[in-house]
């Protein structure tokens, strides 16, 4: 069997896209008779605390459904003080640097990217003529920083310019999550070898129900990550509930606000449900009659996982983020597009759809184009070839 190693900032119990992306591969290669291990930190996302059964570990090693993973330290913090992010950064590279160190690695390894600096340092001590680097880029850092606000062009965005060539540079083949991320490799590496590697789910295709409305009001969820990039306060906000009742599901940097906000404005119908894990929530999503995936800025070379999930949900979708994302929607009719940043017009568009819209026959039919066009496994199949 072949040995192959992932790296990953992210990994079960962890919650989210990434850790789920991540544990998907790892368990969809072992199933191809690789074997797999991964090496991630102490389970902190998204407290920015190591989870309480972790506590008190500098490392530690176990074997999860036939894959090792190794967990390792990391000076865990979800600070918005960027020097305290940048040295959860840095200890989580020292840790990687130590663990290179002291064990045999892989021929093959996977490096998740971002974030930038553990890619780099997993490139730069790994790097050989013997060994093969898949980097697996999500997003593009630091592009994705700009147009977030979080970053300036100065100095450090320019040093973070030449961190990412490097590790495409050095990597023998890039997986992207996007086109857009793809078309951004090679317009700097032209003959760098690339494959599309979208973050489809691999779960069962569940048994589709008609729900019925809420006191005759289209009921909107939204699930996932409370955080600035999303702008799920502001969509609070910005929304008219004349004729929706919103429902949320998540956690995150903006769920007190939210929290404040509902209590302080009894009149608007938004109900949170704090958060549960990925199975309650497939079940409960089940119940709705659209969900709505907004990005408070259009950024390149994103493509919100949710957009597959929701798809093998049958649940129709209300796209608010522009890109590529917003072509998906509209080339495989998945739903309704805003354009991006536009409430007014988000407003307008829902205002247009009616239940009759969202009958069962409408969610089978995009239940049907995910199972056909969204295969994790012919996917990953294709990626095994490669490997």
């Amino acid at each position: 069997m072949k040995e192959i190693l992932i790296i990953t900032n992210y990994f079960p119990p962890e919650t989210g896209a990434a850790s789920n992306r991540i544990f998907h591969l790892a368990e969809g290669l072992q199933k191809h008779n690789f074997t797999v291990s991964v090496i991630t930190p102490l389970p902190n996302y998204p407290t920015g605390k190591v989870f309480k059964a972790y506590k008190g570990c500098f490392k530690c090693t176990s074997k999860e459904n036939n894959i090792s993973v190794h967990r390792i330290w990391i000076y865990a913090s979800n600070s918005k003080n960027k020097l305290l992010r940048l040295i959860a950064m840095l200890s989580y590279s020292f840790s990687l640097f130590w663990f290179f160190i002291w064990n045999k690695i892989p021929k093959t390894v996977i490096i998740q990217s971002p974030p930038l600096l553990v890619a780099f340092t997993s490139v730069l001590f790994l790097r050989s003529k013997k060994r093969k680097l898949i980097l697996n880029v999500s997003d593009l850092w630091p592009i994705a920083g700009l147009e977030l606000g979080a970053l300036k062009k100065n100095f450090s965005y320019k040093l973070l310019e030449k961190i990412e060539r490097f590790n495409y540079k050095h990597s023998n083949l890039i997986l992207g999550q996007s086109n857009e991320i793809l078309n951004h490799v090679t317009s700097i590496f032209p003959n760098k070898h690339i494959f599309l590697y979208r973050n489809y789910p691999n779960f069962e295709a569940p048994k589709l129900i008609q729900n019925g409305s809420s006191n005759g009001k289209l009921k909107i969820v939204y699930a996932g990550l409370l955080g600035v990039a999303q702008g799920v306060y502001k969509l609070c906000n910005e929304l008219d509930y004349s004729n929706i009742q919103l429902h949320i599901y998540g956690d995150g940097a903006e769920k007190q606000k939210i929290e404040d906000l509902i209590a302080e404005n009894r009149a608007l119908d938004i109900v949170y449900h704090g958060e549960v894990t990925r199975q309650e929530l497939h079940k409960e999503l089940l119940n709705y009659d659209i969900t709505i995936i907004p990005l408070i800025n259009r950024i390149y070379g994103a493509v919100p996982s949710k957009i597959f999930e929701y798809a093998r949900l049958g649940l129709p979708m209300i796209y608010f983020g522009g890109g590529e994302g917003e072509n998906l929607i509209k080339t495989y009719s998945l739903g309704w597009v805003a354009k991006a940043g536009d409430y007014k017009h988000l407003n307008t568009v829902i205002s247009k759809i009616q239940v009759s819209d969202l009958q069962l026959k409408c969610k089978k039919k995009i239940q049907q184009t995910s199972i056909e066009n969204f295969n994790f496994n012919t996917q990953l199949g294709l990626l095994v070839k490669k490997l």
